[in-house]
């Protein structure tokens, strides 16, 4: 079984392997430790002096990485916990953001900053956030969250997604990684039996929609990325075989820019449109897609499904009912309809 982790670990191995200009830099990431959800293990004793371990500064970290880039190194910033990416956020929008706009000829900053995000490992409130709404809309940043499912010709596959993004993208781009992720299999289209799966965009910008297998016209579009998705396919699921309830989900992996498409298309047809999350729902990814939706597309039914506006507490009673779950998306599907 071939887990997100496997994946992202093999497509770093791959990017290093086909450029001698990439690099690592982060805390802890060389081995035996290979970071502290295991990403970066191996690398370090497959290319020697390539994989860089800093102290705990991640604005400085992300500041050398940004002027490695700019010396014509392809660098991978790894940040231990997203939370902590508030420490680099000056040398992200004011510096990386902006170096593309700021000087003539143009400069190519092709920085990947990768990092991980999400609750329900009892971390407690500084180490189990959502934050990357917060990168949404600054000009110049890119954000990619995978999804743990392989499209046609294993378009979208999160090493691959990883490995296209820091061989081939030339501006910074922040790669989101939820840790619950990190131990689902990775699924081909073949092993989806129960769903219809469609990919659309390009290698770097894929975007998903599945449906039930032979089912009838959805009435209502979920949308959502990353880890959520796991619990919408779940959702989707139990609403068919118990409840004769049929939705279609709409999987983004670019956040940012915000490219409406797939979700429009598939509002069109289902006028209900739900959004989940794991972030916190006031102004966040959830509530952007619905403004723009709904002046796409009026009149029709919205909501959201989000954590509450919280710290995550440690206790894992208490965790789970800051953060958005399966039963959460089910009530909401079932008032909508």
């Amino acid at each position: 079984m071939t887990t997100v982790l496997d994946s992202l670990n093999a497509g770093l191995q791959a990017a290093f392997a086909a450029n001698q200009r990439v690099l690592l830099l982060g805390e802890d990431v060389l081995d035996p430790y290979g970071g502290a959800f295991k990403v970066t293990r191996g690398l370090s004793t497959q290319f020697p002096g390539r994989v860089l371990t800093t102290p705990i500064s991640e604005a400085g970290i992300t500041g050398a990485g940004i002027g490695l880039a700019l010396g014509g190194f392809r660098p991978i910033v790894e940040i231990m916990f997203g939370d902590f990416l508030t420490l680099a956020m000056d040398q992200l929008i004011n510096a990386a953001g902006k170096f593309g706009w700021m000087y003539n000829p143009p400069v190519q900053l092709p920085l990947v900053l990768r990092t991980p995000m999400g609750g329900r490992r009892g971390y407690g409130p500084t180490h189990s956030q959502t934050l990357e709404k917060h990168l949404l809309g600054a000009p110049g940043l890119t954000v990619l969250a995978p999804f743990h499912l392989a499209g046609s010709d294993r378009l979208g596959e999160p090493g691959r997604l990883l490995r296209d993004a820091i061989l081939q993208f030339n501006g910074p781009l922040v790669f989101i990684e939820n840790k619950l992720q990190y131990l689902l299999p990775l699924l081909a289209p073949d092993e989806l039996s129960e769903f219809d799966l469609d990919c659309s965009g390009s290698p770097l910008s894929p975007a998903y929609r599945l449906r039930l297998a032979d089912a009838p016209p959805a009435s209502l579009s979920l949308a959502t990325y990353g880890y959520m998705a796991e619990l919408c396919c779940q959702a989707m699921l139990q609403l068919a075989y118990e409840h004769e309830i049929f939705v279609e989900l709409v999987v983004l992996t670019q956040l940012a820019p915000f490219d409406p498409g797939p979700i429009l298309d598939s509002v069109q047809r289902t006028r209900r449109l739900l959004t989940v999350e794991e972030g916190g729902r006031s102004l966040g990814w959830g509530a952007e897609i619905l403004a723009q939706v709904t002046e796409a597309i009026p009149g029709i039914v919205a909501g959201r499904v989000a954590a509450l506006d919280l710290p995550v507490p440690a206790s894992p009673t208490l965790e789970s009912q800051v953060l958005p779950d399966l039963e959460q998306i089910l009530q909401a599907v079932k008032k909508m309809v």
